[in-house]
């Protein structure tokens, strides 16, 4: 497909189309209800197939992810730890 001009303009307009539509649902969600966070990450995987700056943005999102839920790891070990001391 991306030998052929027409279709690599095309398949890049539809990625385009498609993954910014996710992308600004993501963003959208993140203040109404839903899964935010993981249309975001979704949308800029699909933009990362075409687009390097999506990548970066990608890689910079997972990170994020992966620390956002480690906090929220510790911190329930911790309010779980709380409780029991508590019970004791």
């Amino acid at each position: 497909m991306h030998a052929h001009p027409v279709l690599h303009v095309t398949w890049r307009t539809l990625v385009t189309i498609v993954g910014g539509t996710v992308l600004a649902a993501g963003i959208i969600m993140c203040v109404t209800p839903g899964p935010g966070a993981a249309g975001i990450v979704l949308g800029l995987a699909i933009l990362a197939t075409e687009y390097a700056w999506a990548r970066g943005l990608l890689h910079r999102a997972r990170m994020w992810a992966r620390r956002a839920k480690e906090a929220a790891l510790e911190a329930d070990r911790k309010r779980r730890e709380k409780r029991a001391a508590r019970r004791k």
